[in-house]
């Protein structure tokens, strides 16, 4: 939702956060503790919250946040899990998406991660820009996993590494998870891939051939970085995600009536 062009209402947002909440999923990234002049779209997440139905669902849900202020803001809410943050190894990129050089924003993961513990929350971290960068910043596979090194040695649990440009591919891709899931047992390591249309299916096989299990998506495959500036590179469709694992024998254990209820809702809210 975050680049929507269009404000979508409230009730809308919440409808259909609901219909996904029915799904099953493990984590819902459902809105975000961020300046209103940043993202606009999602400046109501503190009214949507309290409307969600968590009573009968297994799903947990995760909120964005840039800084330490909005950390200080989502762990007030005992409905959210988890607090996703951005870090990107890009200089360029992270003073872009939160105004903050790397420096400074590792200062905030360590406050961010300290209130975390303090309120029983958990920290997410996706490493931005972690298979590459247009913009010409020092970039290799062993930059991106000792930035990993280092941030589980603030004690982060789960790390995302994040193909914000969609640059990845299945050779860094199979390199990067290789090296990461054998070293890092006890981290949850996942994907946040971004995608052209045609080049999904090679970066979700190669990842998981590699180990990993937990992967980022969205309905539609709507969305993606509005800082990234590059229209044809969003979000890998869930549906794609889906279908990939049924083809392959994964089994995901999803309401399939709740999922098909959702992926038309999102047809009529996102036009």
């Amino acid at each position: 939702m975050q680049g929507w062009a269009h404000f979508i209402p409230t009730a809308d947002k919440i409808d259909y956060l609901n219909a996904l909440l029915k799904v099953g999923f493990d984590v819902l990234d459902f809105g975000s503790f961020v300046s209103a002049k940043a993202i606009p779209q999602l400046a109501d997440t503190k009214d949507v919250v309290p409307k969600l139905d968590m009573s009968s669902t297994r799903t947990k849900l995760l909120a964005i946040i840039a800084n330490t202020r909005g950390a200080e803001e989502a762990v007030q809410y005992d409905e959210i899990t988890y607090l996703g943050f951005p870090f990107s190894i890009s200089e360029t990129f992270q003073l872009r998406n939160t105004n903050k050089t790397i420096a400074q924003s590792l200062v905030q993961v360590e406050e961010m991660q300290k209130l975390c513990v303090q309120r029983n929350k958990e920290l997410v971290i996706y490493i931005s820009m972690g298979f590459g960068n247009p913009y010409g910043d020092e970039y290799n596979a062993e930059v991106a996993i000792n930035w990993v090194r280092k941030l589980t040695g603030l004690g982060i649990k789960t790390i995302a590494m994040a193909d914000t440009v969609g640059v990845a591919d299945p050779g860094n891709i199979t390199y990067i998870y290789n090296h990461l899931i054998p070293e890092f047992k006890d981290i949850n390591i996942g994907a946040h891939f971004h995608s052209a249309p045609d080049k999904w299916e090679e970066k979700i096989q190669a990842a998981y051939n590699a180990g990993c299990l937990r992967y980022d998506s969205a309905i539609r495959g709507i969305g993606g970085c509005p800082m990234a500036e590059d229209d044809l590179v969003g979000n890998i469709a869930t549906e794609h995600i889906v279908s990939w694992c049924e083809r392959n024998n994964v089994p995901l254990n999803l309401n399939k009536a709740a999922f098909s209820e959702a992926w038309e809702m999102a047809g009529r809210i996102f036009i």
